[in-house]
């Protein structure tokens, strides 16, 4: 249920200090060389394993959600975030301000779109509850998703959002050019001048009419490594040139994995347990090129993609820079 703007809310408080991890040199002078418009980030910042990477040593698990981004937003390579908390509810304007008041502002966040958005049916699991395997009416319902999600996400962070995410989950693929059709329709109805961004996880409904519904609305796609999708290079193929102006990369983990048997896996997130080699250098390939042609590019790393996002960030920013030199 969204926020009532009159609710009593703990974001409207000055966000308590917590101090950075102290600061590598390597990655300082890394940062100084990599283009301006190279945007690297995570996919949320609130984990305790991150405590002598990102966060001081010292630091309260309990406050980095609500106050951790002023020291994440140190971190010499850490220029952008995705917030990942807008996909379990809609949140409020206030919550937006409340981030975008830790973070300098050349810092850019990406936004999720509310599940219901992109859900056709609730899937069989507790959290939906009742609403188990029910259609979702609000399945791609420009009204809902333009008072639920862009309008909140641009009145509280203004220039510093740099993208919303619609994620669409494993789904029924079986009508792939009906899929494209109702998508278009649907970003067609958002409000304009607001970067959206297109991520699928059904390789099925990547076809020539969705990106022809891209370019046509002048949407972005999310290049992810995930599941069974085709490889970002190979995504980055079928996908035209306006679709992949600002270049988007979402790095989730290897194909072929699940999100519990990485999570178990690499849980507590503090360090790299398995470095996936093919998909950071296809990675770093594209970013390279994108960058190499004047393209702003976001590059997103979830924890479960090597074991630890903001290290696995510091490797790949290694190799573009090594392609840009």
């Amino acid at each position: 249920m969204p926020f009532k703007e009159d609710q009593p809310s703990l974001f409207e408080l000055p966000p308590r200090q917590i101090e950075p991890a102290p600061e590598r040199a390597e990655q300082r002078a890394l940062a100084a060389e990599l283009p301006r418009s190279l945007y690297l980030g995570t996919m949320s910042w609130s984990f305790p394993g991150w405590r002598g990477v990102v966060y001081g040593a010292e630091a309260d698990p309990k406050l980095l959600s609500d106050s951790g981004l002023t020291a994440y937003a140190r971190h010499p390579l850490l220029g952008a975030v995705e917030v990942d908390r807008s996909f379990y509810e809609p949140l409020p304007a206030r919550y937006f301000e409340s981030l975008a008041r830790q973070v300098p502002e050349g810092f850019r966040f990406v936004v999720k779109a509310h599940e219901e958005c992109t859900m056709p049916r609730f899937p069989k699991h507790t959290r939906y509850g009742k609403k188990q395997g029910e259609s979702s009416a609000r399945f791609l319902d420009a009204a809902y998703a333009t008072n639920a999600v862009v309008g909140p996400a641009v009145s509280g962070l203004g220039p510093r959002l740099g993208a919303i995410v619609f994620q669409f989950p494993p789904q029924d693929a079986s009508e792939p050019l009906v899929f494209a059709q109702r998508l278009g329709d649907f970003l067609g109805r958002l409000p304009p001048s607001v970067p959206y961004v297109v991520e699928l996880r059904n390789p099925e409904l990547f076809t020539p009419a969705y990106a022809h519904t891209l370019e046509s609305t002048g949407a972005l796609h999310a290049h992810n490594v995930w599941g069974t999708m085709p490889s970002v290079l190979q995504q980055a193929r079928l996908i035209p040139p306006s679709a992949r102006k600002p270049l988007v990369v979402r790095w989730l983990m290897r194909r072929g994995d699940d999100y519990e048997g990485a999570r178990s896996r690499f849980l507590p997130f503090t360090k790299l347990v398995e470095p996936d080699l093919a998909n950071r250098r296809d990675i770093a390939t594209l970013v390279a090129k994108a960058l190499a042609h004047q393209v702003p590019a976001f590059v997103l790393v979830n924890n479960k993609a090597e074991g630890c996002a903001p290290e696995s960030l510091a490797e790949l920013a290694r190799l573009i820079g090594t392609f840009l030199r």
